[in-house]
């Protein structure tokens, strides 16, 4: 890929490719790579299980409109880190 600096790049999920689980156990997330709107390339962007962890916990604080914390009490966590009956895990 010989992009010149001012090459604009757009990235975005596979809408059709699931988060994956490699062998290796990081989590895999398929991208699509497009340069001035046209496709270049498919990537994975690859996240071991911490890493994956954080920012599902960023997201959640992100779609509550929160500014997160590193350690919160249940009671303040977003709506989707709380473990209850009407809740999976």
């Amino acid at each position: 890929m010989g992009a010149t600096p001012h090459t604009p790049v757009q990235v975005s999920r596979v809408p059709s490719k699931p988060v994956r689980r490699e062998d290796d156990g990081t989590l895999a997330i398929d991208l699509w790579l497009r340069r001035d709107g046209v496709f270049d390339t498919d990537v994975a962007l690859h996240l071991t299980p911490a890493e994956a962890e954080l920012l599902h916990a960023q997201l959640c604080y992100a779609l509550d409109d929160e500014t997160p914390a590193l350690i919160l009490p249940e009671a303040k966590r977003p709506d989707c880190r709380k473990v209850g009956p009407t809740r999976r895990r």
